[in-house]
């Protein structure tokens, strides 16, 4: 896994030409979307963003907290959990989502979609002794 630094700048350079060009650079990989996550720093209380790729089912978005099949969770998914309000940009669009974490009988209808889209979710898993969760993203009411 590369460390941290690398990670924040890799992040940050996909995220400012994703931002630039509305999507149009970063919005996609492979034929697996991509959208911007802002979560709120549970320690720091400052903003972060991650690129995530995503799915859609219905009005819902899914992601998936992966983090390459490492041992512990993405610090976005820790965020998340602390903090489950939070905003979402695809394309040019922005809007406020609520995370939660799905249920596992949620989990065992998408994750075969998800890992349909991007088959190295399941290469990921099988990294890992943890189960990734699958975090299923709601509109604001």
């Amino acid at each position: 896994m590369p460390n941290k630094l690398i990670m924040r700048m890799i992040t940050g350079t996909h995220e400012f030409w994703y931002r630039l060009t509305g999507g149009l650079i970063g919005g996609s990989f492979g034929r697996a979307p991509i959208l911007l996550l802002t979560t709120t720093g549970r320690k720091s209380g400052r903003q972060r963003t991650m690129p995530l790729l995503y799915y859609a089912d219905g009005d819902n978005l899914v992601v998936i907290a992966s983090f390459g099949g490492s041992d512990h969770h993405p610090d976005w998914y820790v965020n998340l959990l602390a903090h489950p309000t939070v905003q979402v940009q695809i394309g040019r669009e922005t809007k406020a989502v609520v995370a939660e974490t799905a249920s596992p009988e949620l989990r065992a209808r998408l994750w075969p979609l998800v890992v349909d889209m991007y088959s190295q979710y399941s290469e990921y898993q099988k990294r890992t002794s943890r189960e990734i969760p699958v975090v299923v993203l709601k509109p604001e009411e």
